[in-house]
C-alpha cells in the first residue's frame, strides 16, 4: 500500500477519530498512527498479515475504546495493551493467540471481548476480574474443562462454542450476570453438564446441541423446569 494512501487514512482519522484499513496485506501495525495516540477512539486493522503489537506504541492509546484486529497472525499481546483504561470493544477472532498478558484484567472499562478461533488451551483466569464485561466469545478454541474460577466471570454471555469441552464446573451456576451459556459442539456427555445450571443459576439460554448426548434427555433432567420457566419468561419479555 503506497505512502500516500496511508497518509490520506491518517489525514482523515485525525479528523474522525477512526481508523480503519482493513483487507491491505498490512504486516505490521502502522508506525504513522503513534501521531494520533491522543485523538483515535476507534481502530480497525482487520483481515491482514500482522504478526505483533508495538509495545511502545499500542499502550499510548489513551483515548481508545475498540480495537478490531480480527483475522490477523498475532501470536501474543503485549502488556502495554493492558494500559488501554478506556478500551470497551476488543475483537481478535482468528488469530494465533495461546494466552493472555497476566495484566489483562486492567482492561477496566471492557464490556465486549471476541476471541474465536484462536488456540486457547483454558479459560484465561485474568478474565475473571473484568467486572464490566458483558459478552465473552472464545468459541472455536481448544479449551477442554471449565475450573472453579468461572464462578467470578460477571458476562451476561458466554459462548464456548466449538471447543472441546468435557468438564464444566458447577461454579459456573453462581455466575452473578449469565444470563447464555452456549456450549454447542463440545465434548459433553450429559452426567458432566451441572444440573445446578438448570435449577439454581440465572442462565436463561442454554444452548448444548451438538454434544454425546440427546437434547430430549436433557429435558428428563430434575431442574430442567425450572430453566423453562426463566426461558420462557426471557422469551417474552422480548416478544
Amino acid at each position: 500500500m503506497g505512502n500516500s494512501a496511508l497518509r490520506a487514512h491518517v489525514e482523515t482519522a485525525q479528523k474522525t477519530g477512526v481508523f480503519q484499513l482493513k483487507d491491505r496485506g498490512l504486516t505490521e501495525f502502522p508506525s504513522e498512527l503513534q501521531k494520533l495516540t491522543s485523538n483515535l477512539r476507534t481502530i480497525d486493522l482487520s483481515n491482514n498479515k500482522i504478526e505483533s503489537l508495538p509495545p511502545m506504541i499500542i499502550g499510548k492509546f489513551t483515548l481508545l475504546k475498540s480495537l478490531s484486529l480480527n483475522n490477523n497472525k498475532l501470536t501474543v499481546l503485549p502488556d502495554e495493551l493492558c494500559n488501554l483504561k478506556k478500551l470497551e470493544t476488543l475483537s481478535l477472532n482468528n488469530n494465533h493467540l495461546r494466552e493472555l498478558p497476566s495484566t489483562f484484567g486492567q482492561l477496566s472499562a471492557l464490556k465486549t471481548l471476541s476471541l474465536s478461533g484462536n488456540q486457547l488451551r483454558a479459560l484465561p483466569p485474568p478474565l475473571c476480574s473484568l467486572r464490566h464485561l458483558d459478552v465473552l466469545d472464545l468459541s472455536k478454541n481448544q479449551i477442554r474443562s471449565i475450573p472453579d474460577a468461572v464462578g467470578e466471570l460477571q458476562v451476561i454471555e458466554l459462548n464456548l462454542n466449538q471447543n472441546q469441552i468435557s468438564q464444566i464446573s458447577v461454579k459456573i451456576s453462581c455466575c452473578p450476570r449469565l444470563k447464555v451459556l452456549r456450549l454447542e459442539e463440545n465434548c459433553l456427555e450429559l452426567s458432566m453438564l451441572p444440573q445446578s445450571i438448570l435449577s439454581d443459576s440465572q442462565i436463561c439460554l442454554l444452548a448444548v446441541e451438538g454434544n454425546l448426548f440427546e437434547i430430549k434427555k436433557l429435558r428428563e433432567l430434575e431442574g430442567y423446569d425450572k430453566y423453562m420457566e426463566r426461558f420462557t419468561a426471557t422469551k417474552k419479555k422480548f416478544a
